[in-house]
């Protein structure tokens, strides 16, 4: 919660601008991904407002925005197609309601899920995303932040256009005005901060085109021409409808609602990640992760669409100075303030000053460092980065980030799938002296380091610079273990780890232990 006394009067000032100029940032992204969605703008309008003002007071990293998003709308698609295939009965406007209807309640059961993953502190598990696979995520993450802008860009009744670069005339023809805005914008955004950073660049860049475009009368896309926002009002409480409840439905909505969690989670999460990087302060993935899932059951409830943190507005805020809890607040506040009581201005604003915006956050997410840290990667780190962008931009971020993590899975086993042996003979006995971890991966080589026919009466393994991982591996010391006993020669395991031997009792029955000296235990076998 907002913890007041530790406010600077420069914080508070901060926060405030910051917040104001995300909230305006997050209008037409709303509009944007509710269209995605196939619901009409309000539903994402309600979903940022309700997620961001949750997320705000109990999120597990201050500042963080978190709202209706592309990632989580993409999954909703599919969603609309499958209840349309349901009631082929229905006309337009009550397939229209009902497809809403089961968002609202997948967004409700998304959430619940979020939240016991969070009591389950399962929200460490994003350790495991290797630092290539980050890099890919955040790069490709820009990239899709920049292409989604493109749509604001194109000519009318581009289907008539045959070709991409027929496009692209087309886009320079009838929307030359846009692209001196765009470039305007960017321009403020780059050189304001250089001269001064009392006031957030991307709001003096909104403010000062916005008044020149209205009184200059100049035509250009405004706010405005994506929805009609003359008739919203403050959210209200809904219930889902009974038959929803029903076998049929919840088996539709219940797998959406679990890949909806798991992007949710994993976008949340990835974008705190690259927070604690850029400010060093470092946040807490299971609050967000039961911060999200209550701010998607409320927002379920209240007629908004599930969502996650936002990285583009997450970093807007971040680098305008909104680094506190405030920042989101207001954020959340003053959004749904400008959407019921100020829509005739919100309306004004020129979609290329937003998209100009975006692009610069677009610059400023990708991570130019990561490419010139591929020649010295090793190949398969960058390989792995070099996928999950691609599949960032291509597919969608779940399937990125397990994907990256499958591949560097591989390859850590891979460069690990080896056990060597050094031998030497004392006293009659053949000692075999580990050298690397024993896991599913090396067992092979485990093997092969030993020659049971041709080995004297007693042999002894010394795992001292060895370390058994998992149950392949202790499986393969009782294998190796019978092998000898059925070859009539005395084996002694020694320097085991204590929860080796725990495993050994527990899979092998031919172990047993004895005090072999003061400083550890031996296994032989009986």
């Amino acid at each position: 919660m907002f913890t007041i006394q530790n406010y600077s009067k420069q914080n508070i000032k901060n926060d405030i601008l910051s917040g104001a100029l995300v909230a305006v940032a997050l209008v037409p992204e709303a509009i944007a991904f509710s269209f995605i969605a196939g619901v009409s703008p309000v539903v994402g309008l309600y979903g940022a407002f309700i997620i961001g003002l949750i997320t705000s007071l109990f999120g597990g990293k201050p500042g963080m925005i978190s709202g209706a998003t592309g990632s989580v709308a993409v999954v909703f698609i599919g969603l609309g197609l499958s209840v349309k295939k349901l009631y082929p009965e229905l006309d337009t406007d009550a397939l229209s309601m009902m497809v809403l209807h089961y968002i609202l309640f997948t967004s409700i059961v998304a959430g619940v899920i979020q939240i016991a993953i969070g009591m389950m502190k399962m929200g460490k598990f994003i350790r495991l995303v290797p630092q290539p696979a980050l890099f890919g995520f955040v790069n490709g993450l820009a990239l899709v932040i920049a292409m989604a802008q493109l749509r604001f860009l194109a000519p009318e009744q581009i289907e008539q256009y045959g070709s991409w670069i027929e496009i692209v005339k087309a886009s320079f023809t009838e929307n030359y005005v846009m692209y001196i805005i765009i470039v305007i914008t960017m321009a403020i955004m780059q050189f304001l901060p250089k001269l001064s950073k009392a006031v957030p660049a991307g709001l003096v860049a909104i403010v000062a085109i916005t008044l020149v475009v209205y009184f200059g009368e100049i035509d250009t896309k405004t706010v405005g021409d994506l929805a009609d926002l003359s008739n919203v009002s403050m959210p209200t409480f809904t219930m889902p409808p009974l038959e929803l409840f029903s076998w049929q439905s919840l088996s539709i909505i219940l797998p959406v609602a679990f890949i909806v969690a798991l992007v949710g989670l994993i976008e949340s999460l990835l974008t705190l990640s690259v927070l604690d990087e850029m400010g060093g302060k470092r946040g807490s993935g299971n609050q967000e992760c039961i911060a999200l899932g209550l701010g998607n059951t409320t927002s379920g409830f209240f007629g908004g669409m599930a969502g996650c943190a936002m990285i583009g507005q997450s970093v807007i805020n971040f680098t305008s100075g909104g680094l506190g809890r405030l920042s989101s607040f207001t954020a959340a506040i003053l959004l749904i303030t400008l959407v019921v009581s100020f829509s005739e201005v919100i309306a004004e604003i020129p979609v290329a000053v937003l998209v100009g915006i975006m692009f610069m956050v677009s610059i400023g997410t990708f991570e130019f460092s990561s490419v010139k840290r591929l020649k010295h990667m090793p190949k398969s780190d960058a390989f792995v980065l070099i996928v999950v962008t691609i599949i960032t931009v291509l597919e969608d971020l779940a399937v990125a980030v397990i994907a990256g993590i499958i591949i560097s899975a591989l390859v850590f086993a891979w460069r690990h799938a080896k056990i060597m042996a050094q031998t030497k003979e004392v006293n009659g006995k053949k000692i075999y002296e580990l050298e690397g971890p024993l896991f599913f991966g090396s067992v092979t080589s485990f093997n092969e380091q030993f020659d049971v026919l041709n080995d004297p009466n007693e042999v002894i393994i010394d795992f001292k610079q060895a370390r058994v991982m998992d149950a392949s591996g202790v499986e393969a010391i009782d294998a190796i273990t019978e092998k000898y006993r059925k070859n009539g020669k005395k084996l002694t395991l020694r320097h085991l780890s204590q929860d080796c031997k725990k495993a050994l009792l527990t899979a092998g029955p031919f172990c047993t232990y004895e005090e072999d000296d003061p400083t550890y235990k031996v296994a032989k076998n009986v």
